[in-house]
């Protein structure tokens, strides 16, 4: 369904819930009895950065995370939430041993927020792996949900990319892993229809084998995009189902 449809949903929350207008004051921070702050989302945002990805389209990925993030449906879906703040951060990853991590676990609560963790990502240089190893995406993004100093209502691990594992450990044992662990894993397939003629070429239909075979845990959906131009439109949907918990049969396409 249209993103629009979303937006609907999310006003009528926002317009709903005490205290929630545009300019709400932040809210106190609570913490566990350990000591970690207590927000209603952990979200690892996990990007394909493979030999299939150029340089300019892995930048686009990144622009669009930048974009999503700092989008006023985005952020009123954050400040409708119980604690009004998610934690997120933006690895890139390849090969079973490129796993790298962009811009650290930050804070997201206002639209200031989100321009310090876009500032972080357009400083980072951009480096390439080779091989789709997604099962070690997945792996490492729960071990840096599981490490991390919060403690949130929901942990996702937001996948992107656009083909299948060609390398690395069981992607099967890392779907097991997320699911014990309570880590659902969402995904963003890119079919990429113009694919660079001097790199591997993806012949899946890609949205289909994340949906079979990449998603895992309740309430696991894809949300596809056509090719790498409208990115963004698929993040910021995906973005909005994911923040403010709402039922992806009714706006994303389901696994």
């Amino acid at each position: 369904m249209r993103l629009r449809v979303c937006a609907l949903v999310l006003a009528g929350l926002c317009l709903g819930a005490a205290g929630q207008a545009p300019g709400i004051r932040p809210r106190e921070v609570e913490y566990t009895a350990d000591g970690r702050e207590r927000v209603d989302l952990e979200l690892v945002l996990a990007v394909d950065v493979s030999s299939s990805i150029d340089e300019g389209e892995a930048r686009r990925q990144r622009e669009g995370h930048v974009a999503a993030l700092a989008d006023p449906e985005v952020i009123a879906a954050i400040q409708s939430g119980g604690y009004g703040r998610i934690a997120v951060m933006y690895l890139e990853w390849a090969d079973a041993d490129f796993q790298r991590v962009v811009a650290p676990w930050t804070v997201i609560e206002t639209e200031a927020d989100a321009r310090a963790f876009a500032a972080a990502l357009a400083v980072a240089p951009f480096v390439s792996g080779r091989r789709t190893a997604i099962g070690a995406a997945i792996d490492n993004s729960v071990s840096l949900i599981e490490n991390n100093a919060y403690e949130g209502v929901r942990r996702v691990v937001d996948l992107s990319g656009d083909g299948p594992q060609n390398a690395g450990p069981s992607l099967s044992a890392a779907r097991t892993r997320a699911v014990d662990d309570m880590v659902t894993v969402n995904g963003l397939p890119i079919d990429n229809a113009s694919q660079h003629p001097f790199r591997p070429s993806v012949s899946i239909d890609v949205a289909a084998y994340f949906e079979r075979e990449v998603i895992a845990g309740p309430g696991a959906f894809i949300s596809p995009t056509n090719e790498h131009h409208d990115f963004v439109d698929a993040l910021k949907r995906k973005l909005i189902i994911e923040i403010a918990n709402l039922d992806p049969l009714r706006f994303a396409r389901n696994g």
